[in-house]
């Protein structure tokens, strides 16, 4: 197949890229083509314009590009570069789709739990509809919309709901790993909010699946079968580095320090897969202790 995909240097498209490259031929859109090239490899199609690449003979689009959610605090501003970052490729893309005489296939689309907003601590899948309405749940809610001006009857769009992506060189596990290291680690508040997560391992694999499995459409949570509260998973990761996890980060804190982007961190969703269980997808790490000893250990 020819695959375009966006957000191709991040996280989750590093470890993609390589992986689809075994069997198809790739088409990356990105700001800077030749560092693109260097780290995805020379078999790579990089081009910084969406205007060069022909919908027609594309069979698949994956579209990840979007500002990192948590690199700066959410002044008006910020907010505005997030939701353009997300929301205005997506439109581009659904638009060029909607022109097209032969439209690929599959439209994958990024979007994550935080669609759900704040919840409580049951455990809620793609039916849930009660959601909170908050900055994060309006940001998923319109890029999610975004990318569904693309469906139609030749070209099925995928949302990929996802939760935290766990990985060994980046992502919120770089970021939480300083302080669990120095045993300056521990629960943020009272520790029970949600917390939904996904090896890059098997979030990869479950793209693959995705493409490969026509009958997945719409929502599908990007999270592992077994989410966990907050403190659970600082006990976890501090048993796994073989250090203490007991210093609680007041709430007020992380308030006065991260503003309302605070609200990830205080509050979360217990999100399970159900749709990816459906489909016989068979997850690798079912649980955050294998998960955290594999990357690690």
């Amino acid at each position: 197949m020819h695959i375009l995909i966006t957000g191709a240097t991040g996280l989750i498209g590093r470890h993609l890229c390589p992986e689809l490259n075994k069997e198809h031929q790739l088409t990356v859109l990105t700001r800077n083509p030749a560092n693109a090239t260097k780290l995805l490899g020379e078999n790579i199609n990089a081009t910084d314009s969406l205007e060069e690449v022909d919908f027609n003979n594309l069979d698949c689009v994956i579209n990840l590009a979007g500002e990192p959610i948590v690199n700066k605090r959410w002044s008006e501003k910020q907010k505005q570069i997030l939701r353009d970052s997300r929301i205005t490729i997506t439109q581009q893309i659904s638009a060029a789709i909607n022109q097209c005489d032969t439209p690929p296939h599959t439209f994958i689309s990024g979007s994550a739990v935080g669609f759900y907003g704040r919840q409580s601590t049951t455990v809620i899948d793609e039916s849930f509809v009660d959601v909170t309405p908050e900055f994060s749940h309006q940001l998923c809610h319109d890029w999610e919309q975004a990318a569904l001006q693309a469906e139609s009857i030749n070209t099925r769009v995928c949302l990929l709901r996802t939760g935290i992506v766990l990985a060994n060189n980046g992502g919120a596990l770089a970021k939480m790993l300083p302080p669990f290291k120095l045993a300056l680690g521990g629960p943020i508040a009272d520790g029970q909010q949600g917390m939904s997560w996904i090896h890059i391992e098997d979030m990869i694999n479950l793209i693959i699946h995705i493409i490969n499995n026509v009958q997945l459409s719409g929502a599908i949570n990007m999270t592992a079968p077994t989410p966990v509260s907050n403190s659970e998973f600082s006990q976890s990761l501090g048993k796994v580095l073989n250090r203490p996890a007991k210093i609680t980060m007041p709430a007020w804190v992380l308030k006065l320090v991260m503003g309302e982007m605070a609200d990830l961190l205080l509050y979360g969703q217990y999100v399970q897969p159900t749709k990816a269980l459906e489909s016989s997808y068979c997850f690798r790490y079912k649980t955050l202790d294998t998960a955290l000893t594999n990357l690690l250990k």
